[in-house]
């Protein structure tokens, strides 16, 4: 920020920009009265940032305006929250206080504002010295830990974070680049998923869409100006397959409108890249919305009459039967509720279509907001109380003083991200459980003394033991006995973080016997291969096993439990004595915390990370060790995405011609295409031969004349490797070359 005087431009963009957000909070606000505080806001945010401006050089009151605009129009809330986000950075950016802000405006604005410049301090914190413990050297987690927190408190805090974020990501080109990383990879890590567990469909796209402009700027171009080539002529085709849809729903009498959306740029990126295939073979590129008001004089439910149209439409144009997803049977845990299928064009198009009520498609654009919206007007659906239980479930997470920042943090991460299965109870009841999922974790789900009673389980009425992986749609029967109890055993299938504590704080009651047993274990492993567990022994293996070296009991208890897997001490131990930082290839954050010397910083040392293998030509980010060692990894990297979010302030801008010049760097291809005589020569020839590259591995399967398989090499960078994918692309027989991960 900086200061320097407004001009009547200045004045006049901020006026305009104003108008805007009035006009919003007009439809929103219930009275003229919230209006007037809406206003009251705006007129003490202007004057408290007059003459101040962003990076950018805008007035910084923009932003504010910006987010506001956000928090009525994308996710729907009134007007406190308006007001508090055009209030969100007064009280950490200018004299007023947050005492000011309730004497002027009331306690539960004043307290929103609190709770957003608490995450302001927190995220805007770093983590400047060296730290010489794993609590320590955390901060940026424990950060992350307050910011979920205010989830205790007012889950609107949380959305007008949310918003906060999405304008810092539409202006993130003014910010440097090693500062954009960090708060893209953090975007990517945490607000991201929490927007999509919140319902907040419009906000996690216009995210990740940003987030891969800027991690993948070449792949981001790409994309967008395939799906523009021939734009016209596709929206021609798209209007005459609505034309029938049209009539025949307006024949059955429906109250609807259909909205046009085509598949945003990381969706697609995402799908080649999990699905392995190239922007062709993406065939589901355009969707509609049919949007429907209920009639309530049908004697139909809102389920009844999106089947009703289901069968309509798909009386009219062929369907993909796998590709159905009911979701207004089986809604998603974050309210999500919608009849998906996909239909044939008489073009050839595949059209994926999404059949919504006008209540369906307010949750679906603006998640949380308008499911407690529709739930305070006295409408309730059969998943009503489901984001209620998951707000439950974070908050038992985050106030459990077992589990420290760190672990929390990924614990968050894998419970927004995780997808959920159906099953049903023994009586036909509907049960959300997370993918994965075994029999025994159902059973603590159910309940704590069900779990711990239990010793089999019933699935599709056979018996099945307590680790049997359930799938969508089982049945499931737990079956207990009243004097069952947890067993260590059980800690290594169980999946979810509520039955895995439960049983842990089972054996806490045996800690002691659990400590000694553990204790002897090791102590017995570490003797059979010739070591002594000395200092340097136990710090190595607790860095390994991500436990404070000052911790040794809690290392002990978790092998005890079985917790801890022994099978490679020998590679963990191998060069005791020597100098050496081996471990950190596996788990950079973590080690003895060393000042960087003045020649690391002069002369840092790089290290290629493994979990991404980039090479020369892909968009980097360094993740900086504290011994000075840099960690290269892609932009696109989740590990980089997580380290980046835990520990922004280690994050850097690698130059390649610094890392490793005149270097041939492992990659790996993926083709398939249709076989016939001579292919495989005519790969390997043209490869070894005419691009003079090194194969390390090459294989190829064949099956019904169709190959398929992935060939391992050795390159110089992204150019001789583009080179190489379009020459073997043009080759007879192949049909698709894209590189895949190794």
């Amino acid at each position: 920020m900086s200061i320097s005087p407004f001009n009547e431009k200045d004045y006049a963009l901020i006026e305009a920009e104003y108008a805007g957000l009035k006009e919003a909070s007009a439809r929103r606000c219930a009275s003229q009265e919230e209006l007037d505080v809406v206003q009251k806001a705006f007129e003490f945010a202007n004057e408290a940032h007059k003459n101040v401006r962003r990076r950018s050089g805008e007035p910084y009151i923009l932003h504010p305006i910006a987010v506001a605009k956000i928090v009525v129009s994308t996710i729907g809330l009134g007007y406190k929250s308006i007001s508090a986000a055009l209030l969100h950075d007064v009280v950490e950016d200018t004299d007023y206080t947050s005492e000011d802000i309730r004497n002027l405006f009331g306690e539960k604005i004043a307290s929103l504002v609190e709770g957003l410049t608490k995450i302001k301090n927190v995220l805007d914190s770093e983590n400047k010295t060296g730290m010489s413990n794993l609590s320590e050297e955390s901060i940026q987690a424990e950060n992350f830990k307050r910011i979920l927190l205010t989830l205790n408190d007012d889950v609107r805090v949380v959305l007008i974070k949310l918003a906060d974020r999405l304008h810092n990501c539409r202006t993130i080109e003014f910010m440097p680049e090693f500062k954009r990383d960090k708060i893209l990879s953090e975007t990517m890590f945490v607000f991201i998923p929490l927007a999509h567990r919140l319902g907040l469909y419009e906000v996690k796209s216009e995210m990740e869409n940003i987030w891969l402009k800027y991690k993948e700027p070449d792949a981001y171009q790409d994309i967008s100006a395939k799906i523009e080539e021939g734009q016209d002529e596709k929206e021609k085709q798209i209007d005459e397959f609505i034309q029938p849809i049209n009539a025949a729903l307006k024949d059955a009498g429906f109250d609807f409108f259909i909205r046009k959306r085509i598949k945003t740029p990381y969706s697609i990126w995402r799908k080649m890249q999990t699905k392995h295939v190239s922007f062709e073979q993406i065939y589901d590129l355009y969707a509609l919305r049919i949007i429907f008001n209920t009639d309530s004089a049908s004697k139909e439910t809102e389920r009844d009459q999106c089947y009703h149209i289901f069968s309509i439409i798909t009386g009219l144009y062929r369907y993909k039967p796998e590709r159905v997803r009911d979701w207004v049977k089986h809604p998603k845990s974050n309210g999500y509720e919608a009849l998906h299928c996909t239909l044939m064009s008489h073009t050839g198009m595949w059209i994926e279509v999404q059949i919504r009520t006008k209540r369906m498609d307010d949750i679906a654009e603006k998640g949380i907001a308008a499911h407690w919206a529709y739930k305070k007007d006295g409408f309730v659906s059969e998943n009503d109380s489901e984001m209620d239980k998951w707000l439950e479930q974070v908050k038992g997470i985050l106030v459990n003083p077992d589990v420290n920042a760190l672990e929390l943090l990924d614990i968050i991460h894998n419970d927004l991200t995780s997808s959920e299965i159906v099953i049903f109870t023994p009586k036909g009841e509907q049960k959300t459980v997370l993918k994965g999922s075994t029999a025994l974790d159902f059973a603590y789900q159910i309940h704590t003394e069900i779990g711990c009673h239990a010793i089999a389980a019933k699935v599709n009425m056979k018996l099945v033991p307590l680790s049997y992986v359930l799938r969508s749609g089982d049945q499931v029967e737990i079956i207990s006995a009243e004097d069952g109890h947890p067993k260590r055993e059980w800690l290594q299938f169980l999946v979810t973080r509520k039955a895995r504590s439960e049983v842990m704080d089972f054996f806490k009651s045996q800690r002691d016997e659990t400590i000694a047993l553990g204790n002897r274990i090791l102590s017995e492993q570490l003797t059979s291969l010739g070591y002594k567990p000395d200092n340097e022994v136990m710090r190595r293996l607790a860095s390994s096993w991500r436990i404070s070296e000052n911790n040794l009991d809690e290392m002990y208890f978790r092998i005890g439990l079985g917790l801890i897997k022994m099978t490679n001490l020998t590679e963990i131990l191998k060069d005791v004595g020597e100098k050496t930082k081996w471990y950190r290839s596996f788990f950079p954050h973590l080690g003895r915390s060393e000042e960087p010397s003045e020649k690391t910083e002069s002369h840092p040392h790089y290290e290629i990370a493994s979990c991404c293998h980039p090479i020369p030509g892909d968009p980097v980010i360094g993740i900086r060790e504290t011994d000075g060692t840099i960690y290269v990894h892609k932009k696109t990297c989740s590990v980089a995405d997580s380290m980046a979010s835990k520990f922004g302030d280690r994050v850097v801008v690698p130059d390649w011609a610094d890392i490793a010049p005149d270097t041939a760097f492992p990659v790996r291809i993926s083709i398939q295409g249709l076989d016939r005589m001579g292919l495989l020569n005519e790969i390997s020839r043209y490869i070894s031969l005419v691009m003079g590259v090194n194969m390390r591995k090459i294989y190829l399967g064949v099956e019904e004349g169709i190959f398929e398989g992935y060939i391992d090499l050795y390159v110089q960078d992204k150019d001789a490797l583009e080179k190489m994918i379009r020459k073997l692309g043009s080759i007879e027989g192949i049909q698709n070359v894209i590189r895949t991960e190794i």
